[in-house]
């Protein structure tokens, strides 16, 4: 309950500081943070799941090899390296407890956050791994 209560509360919070900022990017990562609960920096979204981690590392492995190119992966490490849509991206899988598995994604073009790169890559990487 008082979980629920803080995402809430983080919700609430994001929506208003995002609607007292401008730009297209900041209402986004409002409403991302606000529906599913995501923690995001300004490079880097990141969720937990329920599955088990076989199933969300081979989804991560699939995703990026579709969306662009692998250049380093570790399963015991848990570490994709790689390039989608001209961004330098990191994909995280780490095991936190016996039930839940955190999924990590950095993106970065340029030197610059490309979030919706991050945001993107994340959702797809979950929706696979709950098929």
């Amino acid at each position: 309950m008082f979980l629920r209560r803080c995402r809430l509360g983080i919700a609430v919070l994001i929506v208003s500081l995002s609607l007292s900022l401008s730009g297209c990017a900041t209402l986004i990562i409002g409403s991302i943070a606000a529906a599913g609960g995501y923690a995001i920096s300004q490079d880097t979204i990141q969720g937990e799941t329920e599955k088990d981690f076989e199933t969300v590392w081979q989804s991560a492995v699939d995703i990026v090899s579709i969306m662009g190119t692998i250049s380093s992966q570790s399963q015991e490490l848990g570490r994709i390296s790689g390039i989608v849509n001209g961004a330098k991206i990191t994909v995280h899988v780490t095991q936190l407890t016996s039930s839940t598995i955190r999924v990590k994604v950095k993106a970065r073009k340029a030197l610059f956050p490309s979030i919706a790169n991050a945001q993107n890559i994340f959702i797809k990487i979950v929706n696979r791994a709950n098929e």
